[in-house]
């Protein structure tokens, strides 16, 4: 099958097509199939993930697979939230850590818990979608380390794994993160073949 992989985001691509390479699909990239994404607004992951997996579909006429991710941080009251990408309208990683860094100062570590949320939905042209999320719970440091992964990774620490996921090799960090689990649930759905269609009224 051909998919339309929705994103530009390069760390995106690369654990989609590592993660889903079992299932022997053929991906197309927006390199090779240009598409205009729709503005996201959506209140949830889920809601910017169906968006952007329709768009998608109905502009390449392929199933297309679109992930809306991000980080909650309990202190901020769930921010950044929908707002990830773009958090206090930086537009590069390091600026949004740092700006993240400073609406923490001053709260102690056992306040800096947080979540990573990842919402993949593949879409086809005729309306059908599913819809697979996963989730990673951590806590965000005072620093950054590691020079691994991108976004908020050097930030991000998982106890169980006792490391940021910047400091992961790609095979661990799909392990633990919430992208991985994601990706997971869709393998366990497809492992017979394609799972049963829900048609959903497109926007």
């Amino acid at each position: 099958m051909r998919v339309f992989l929705a994103t530009t985001n390069p760390g995106k691509l690369r654990e989609l097509k590592r993660g889903l390479a079992p299932l022997g699909w053929t991906f197309v990239t927006p390199d090779e199939l240009p598409y205009t994404p729709p503005e996201e607004t959506g209140m949830s992951f889920e809601d910017n993930a169906l968006l952007k997996a329709a768009a998608a579909a109905q502009q390449t006429g392929l199933p297309a697979l679109a992930d809306d991710s991000g980080l909650e941080v309990d202190a901020l009251g769930g921010e950044p939230g929908v707002y990830s990408a773009r958090y206090g309208g930086f537009k590069r990683d390091v600026e949004r850590n740092l700006y993240l860094l400073e609406r923490l100062k001053g709260v102690p570590p056992e306040k800096r818990t947080a979540r990573f949320v990842a919402v993949l939905v593949l879409a086809y042209p005729d309306g059908h979608v599913e819809v697979y999320r996963g989730e990673t719970e951590g806590r965000i440091l005072e620093a950054p380390r590691g020079h691994l992964g991108f976004g908020y990774d050097p930030l991000f620490f998982v106890p169980e794994a006792g490391r940021t996921f910047a400091e992961m090799l790609p095979d661990e960090k799909a392990r633990y993160s919430h992208r991985g689990k994601a990706i997971r649930a869709l393998l366990e759905a497809w492992k017979h073949g394609p799972p049963p269609r829900e048609i959903k009224p497109m926007e």
